[in-house]
């Protein structure tokens, strides 16, 4: 047979990828130790998956301010790049490529990470939502507006943290403006009501984007930068669509254009938007055209889909989330055609290996 779309190589800026299935960011809340910092099972973790032709790791916070959930990873001290650069070790061994996704959830967060201090966004507005503390859920509370001064100084712990992800030796950095987490609430016109240059325009409400990614290629070269962006999120994470939002889009990713990316990573959506007022229901189909460089899609497709959408030249790769937790050798299964393993949803948060390092790869499977 001939062989499959996705197990083409590709070139992604300067790293030659071994085929186009992407394993898309996932938050496993695993990094349950003081430092919050990787340890020897994520090590395992990705080394297992690491025959993708990129990973793209879960959420790493980009500071203190930035965490919102229960035990997950960051990229903001000495003690979590020691744990990271194992990771990448183990990840590069077995011929891998590894990028980090830098991370900041804004007002997705709740007073229980922040001694008692509300989270950060760039509008005092609660999305009504909930945030995944030690004592369990709770509900989001309405956050403290950021003055200049906290937003510049938010950009710089971007740049630190890619900074930090380069000594780590990561390949590459995935910009997280996505999933209705800081930057997303600032391009959106419900999320941010803010008078001054990061509020009220386009341009003004994406501004705080490209300022993020023109501080990181002062400190990492530009063709090994990542971007995420989901554009039609409506009714999760707080987020709703307005006239304005797809606008917004439109604009980011066309400027988008003037940077030497290594790649734009685009979700479809995440759930049914075919009755939301201005919504789009087919990004890749919308921005493909637009979008120059290389293009990541994502959100519910199988392997038939992904290997169609590459194709049609509708993406270039495509990001697999839940299929990779419970199929470690996801590559391998699609090079023969085989059966995927159902995933374990009680296990996706949980401490410890299982549902995280013990599920079996295929050569197992078939010997059970």
């Amino acid at each position: 047979m001939n062989k499959q779309p996705l197990l083409e190589k590709l070139q992604l800026g300067p790293i030659e990828l071994n085929n186009r299935v992407v394993m898309a960011p996932m938050t496993r809340s695993r990094a349950n130790n003081s430092e919050k910092a990787p340890f020897d099972i994520h090590e395992e973790y990705y080394r297992q998956r690491a025959s993708a032709g990129l990973i793209i790791s879960e959420g790493s916070q980009i500071s203190t301010k930035a965490v919102g959930y229960i035990n997950t990873p960051g990229i903001h001290t000495a003690a979590q790049v020691e744990g990271w650069k194992k990771v990448t070790q183990a990840v590069h061994e077995e011929g891998g490529k590894i990028f980090i996704q830098l991370w900041h959830v804004g007002r997705m967060s709740h007073p229980d990470f922040h001694g008692g201090e509300l989270p950060h966004a760039p509008s005092a507005i609660n999305p009504h939502s909930k945030s995944f503390t030690p004592q369990g859920f709770k509900e989001t509370v309405t956050p403290k507006e950021m003055t200049i001064e906290e937003i510049k100084h938010t950009i710089l712990d971007y740049q630190n943290a890619a900074k930090n992800a380069m000594e780590a030796g990561f390949d590459g950095v995935e910009i997280h403006s996505s999933n209705g987490y800081l930057l997303h609430q600032f391009f959106n016109k419900t999320s941010n009501i803010r008078k001054n240059e990061y509020g009220g325009s386009i341009e003004n409400r994406a501004k705080i984007l490209f300022e993020v990614i023109d501080a990181i290629k002062e400190v990492m070269p530009e063709d090994r930068i990542g971007v995420r962006l989901n554009p039609s999120l409506h009714g999760i994470f707080g987020m709703i669509m307005d006239e304005e939002t797809i606008p917004t889009f439109d604009y980011i990713i066309e400027k988008l254009n003037d940077y030497n990316l290594a790649y734009l990573h685009l979700s479809e959506p995440f759930n049914d938007v075919s009755d939301i007022p201005h919504a789009v229901t087919q990004i890749a189909h919308r921005y493909r055209p637009v979008y120059k460089g290389t293009m990541i899609i994502n959100a519910s497709f199988d392997q038939e889909k992904g290997s169609q959408y590459i194709l049609e030249g509708l993406a270039d790769a495509v990001a697999y989330g839940k299929p990779f937790i419970s199929n470690p050798d996801l590559v391998e299964r699609f090079a023969e055609n085989a059966p995927l393993a159902e995933w374990d949803t009680n296990t996706f948060y949980t401490p410890g290996e299982k549902g995280f390092t013990d599920y079996p790869k295929l050569s197992v499977s078939k010997s059970i």
